[in-house]
């Protein structure tokens, strides 16, 4: 890719909606596949009463919108101002309890894991029914929307057309708990063509080259997948 492609995919722009500012990509097509657009608000005519705890709105009482849900709100059920960085919002905005929960949890993947995603890790790829492996870098791009893959040679797949992602797993360790990763199978489809694709992702043993870090690239990539997914939901 051509440092002037990319540096197309990673431009963005200062817009201002009636919920705040926002930094969003240069061009649309270049979005974040886990962004959410902003919601339409509850039009003020049909808010006469809080939608959560049904106080009547009044000189007194006065009425807020959640930035995440639109929804209609007293001060009181709509008080916390949280990151939404699924909206690209620069500063906190104004949430309901509800929407401030989930916000709350999403910051989690903003703060760590997107950081580990996009810093890569070394996992021996296997394509389709292949018995050929390649040890390869896989990390995200950092407009988010492909996944890359480095080694002898140098795929590009693009988040939004993974279809699958299941990460493999071997034995419980002694007295309980969860399973080790051990990698990642992923299902995709890709332009222009007809089926699915798929890879195996293996964490390499070797712990030179970083099994932590492969096992927590892992992690990160199946949080990302749960909100990819709902994108698409929205």
């Amino acid at each position: 890719m051509s440092s002037e492609v990319s540096a197309r995919r990673d431009a963005k722009k200062l817009v201002r909606s009636p919920s705040g500012l926002r930094m969003v990509p240069e061009h649309r097509a270049f979005g974040s596949p886990f962004g959410l657009e902003e919601p339409q608000w509850v039009p003020d005519k049909e808010c006469r009463r809080c939608m959560q705890c049904d106080a009547k709105f009044d000189f007194l009482t006065r009425k807020h919108h959640c930035r995440r849900c639109g929804k209609c709100f007293c001060d009181k059920c709509c008080s916390q101002k949280v990151p939404l960085r699924r909206m690209c919002f620069v500063d906190p905005v104004r949430q309901c309890a509800e929407c401030a929960l989930v916000s709350h949890k999403e910051a989690e993947f903003y703060d760590r894991q997107l950081k580990v995603l996009l810093s890569g890790a070394t996992f021996l790829v296997t394509f389709g029914n292949s018995e050929k492996s390649e040890t390869m870098i896989c990390r995200l791009s950092n407009n988010q929307r492909y996944l890359f893959l480095d080694g002898d040679s140098h795929y590009e797949i693009e988040i939004a057309h993974i279809s699958t992602v299941q990460i493999l797993t071997e034995g419980f360790p002694p007295g309980g708990g969860n399973a080790r990763a051990t990698g990642m199978f992923l299902q995709y489809t890709v332009p222009g063509t007809e089926g699915v694709t798929q890879l195996k992702l293996t964490a390499v043993e070797d712990a030179n080259v970083g099994r932590r870090q492969a096992v927590a690239w892992l992690v990160a990539m199946h949080k990302a997948a749960k909100l990819l997914y709902e994108s698409r939901d929205q």
